[in-house]
């Protein structure tokens, strides 16, 4: 007889019921012989019961499911920790971009010497001292108060010239592309996270502006380290958190009032990822503080309103240059849900990258206000965007061969000319200092220089016509005794007696801004030239018209 051990199915036979009730009787089955044991039961834990009407508790789970802890359906047993040197090859990895992005911003820093008009005023107002400083800024420029701020204190450590006004940034920008790497990595995966470095370090508009003296770098810093800390927040649920996730909000508003429009993306990414309502909350209360710190400052800079009056949209560059960045995003985000990828990243990246611009460009309907580089950090989505979408099809394209020649063609493309021509004269609208130079060259001692419009003294900061011995006809205070960014000129009257006094003018002008800022003293210099001059000669440098004018009907 065969041991009871043998056997795991049911019995081959039936008892009758104890009742006397008709049953059927199945079949014997047959089985095999096994060596094995039965298994053993298992057994369960005693029953707890809960009062009446509770709802069983859940684990917490993220609110965006990322790609190195995937949203759980059902409590699964913690994955074996990794090795050290895994790890520490993680971290290389995200760190990767960050070395690629400082190398191509020292690359060519000091741009052939070149200077370009709003890193001119941040030389100037950064060389100011703090009280003149402080009095400029309650009548201009406010919005880039703590940015001038932070470069006195660079200066004041090391006037290293152009080196020192541009390294900020060049770090600003490294440091943004680790952070877009970790955001991708957390978001979709060990391979698409420092590729979204790479793509963000190597696309043309952060490769200009990580060799700017201007805020827009350290902003988009600010705003990646912000968006990174969100996904811990909204993850750990930890009010530390969110007072991390409103320190670089908050800082970021400060450097550029513009920043704030990121907590909008960040406000949709989070209802499309159908958080709680007690993350929503968190959320609101931290982009709240944050806003509330940068409220005074909005405030100033409306009464500063006409220092943006030069804005004008175009649609044949800043309209249809959005609709292809944008197009460009969706149609990554398009690839991600056909290859049936995790949500998150689009779900975050998407609105980063349209939001911010479009929030512009809908205003200025009203007043325009859009310029690309005041809402550069929307360009984080699109690399996450690019690189997601390269990630899904190196894994389902093949040969591969032909996605690795397509990359590495854009690389050089990106590093190659595009990339020295940001690094020459021309890639800026103007040069400062060749437009300075020639100014110079074409003064002589006794001649009179006239500015048209007056903003346009910004070409000279620093290399005065008084200093060659000419003289700025309608200059009534320099800028800086006077507290303003391009000095304080005569009325009417007075700039044309002074315009009467000299023989030979050197009027520099720029057309397009003398449409836009015509007034009573613009009107005169043109009215004295017209009448009691004659133009002899002129000349084009960058976007400045020099021309020379002698008194009387002939040169």
């Amino acid at each position: 007889m065969a041991a009871d051990h043998q056997f795991s199915g049911p019995l081959t036979a039936a008892e009758p019921p104890a009742d006397g009730s008709p049953h059927r009787t199945r079949p014997p089955r047959r089985t095999r012989p096994s060596h094995r044991t039965a298994p053993a039961r298992r057994i369960r834990p005693p029953h707890r019961t809960r009062p009446p009407g509770a709802r069983p508790a859940a684990p917490e789970e993220p609110v965006i499911a990322t790609a190195t802890r995937p949203l759980p359906v059902h409590p699964a047993a913690p994955s074996p920790p990794r090795s050290r040197r895994a790890r520490r090859a993680d971290r290389l990895a995200v760190l990767a971009p960050g070395v690629l992005s400082l190398a191509l911003g020292l690359w060519g820093i000091r741009r052939q010497g070149t200077l370009w008009q709003d890193e001119a005023v941040t030389y100037d107002m950064a060389h100011r001292g703090l009280p003149d400083l402080w009095a400029t800024l309650g009548g201009a420029d406010a919005v880039h108060g703590l940015y001038y701020l932070l470069m006195h204190a660079v200066f004041g450590l090391w006037d290293g010239g152009l080196v020192a006004l541009r390294l900020p940034s060049v770090l600003a920008m490294a440091g943004a592309a680790v952070g877009v790497a970790a955001v991708g990595r957390r978001l979709a995966g060990p391979r698409a996270g420092p590729a979204a470095g790479v793509v963000f370090a190597l696309l043309p508009v952060v490769q200009r502006y990580a060799q700017e003296g201007r805020s827009y770098a350290l902003v988009t810093a600010l705003v990646v380290a912000a968006t990174w800390v969100l996904l811990k927040a909204s993850d750990e649920r930890r009010r530390g958190w969110w007072a991390g996730y409103a320190a670089p909000a908050a800082l970021a508003g400060l450097l550029h009032e513009f920043a704030l429009l990121v907590l909008a993306a960040h406000g949709v990414a989070l209802l499309a990822a159908r958080a709680p309502r007690p993350v929503l909350r968190a959320w609101a209360t931290a982009a709240g503080g944050a806003a509330a710190v940068v409220s005074p400052l909005v405030l100033l800079s409306l009464r500063q309103s006409g220092q943006v009056a030069w804005i004008e949209v175009s649609v044949r560059t800043d309209v249809l240059g959005f609709l292809l960045t944008a197009g460009i995003g969706t149609a990554c985000a398009a690839v991600l849900r056909h290859a049936r990828a995790p949500r998150a990243l689009g779900t975050l990246a998407l609105p980063l990258l349209l939001l911010p611009p479009a929030s512009l460009l809908l205003a200025s309907a009203v007043k325009p206000l859009y310029v690309d580089r005041y809402v550069l950090y929307a360009q984080a989505g699109l690399a996450l965007l690019v690189a997601a979408a390269l990630d899904v099809l190196w894994r389902s394209v093949r040969p591969r061969a032909v996605l690795a020649c397509a990359a590495a063609v854009a690389v050089l493309v990106a590093v190659g000319p595009v990339g020295t021509h940001l690094r020459g004269p021309a890639s800026r609208t103007d040069d400062v200092a060749a437009i300075s130079r020639a100014v110079r060259e074409t003064t002589a001692p006794g001649d009179g220089v006239l500015f048209l419009p007056g903003s346009r003294r910004v070409w000279t900061l620093g290399r005065e016509p008084a200093a060659y011995g000419a003289d700025d006809l309608a200059l009534a205070a320099a800028p800086h005794p006077s507290h303003t960014l391009y000095g304080t000129e005569l009325p009417p009257a007075g700039i044309r007696k002074r315009i009467l006094g000299v023989s030979r003018i050197v009027v520099v002008r720029e057309p397009a801004r003398e449409r836009r800022e015509a007034n009573g003293r613009e009107e005169a210099k043109e009215t004295e030239l017209r009448d009691h001059f004659t133009r002899c000669e002129g000349n084009t440098v960058s976007t400045a018209r020099i021309e020379v004018y002698e008194r009387g009907d002939h040169c």
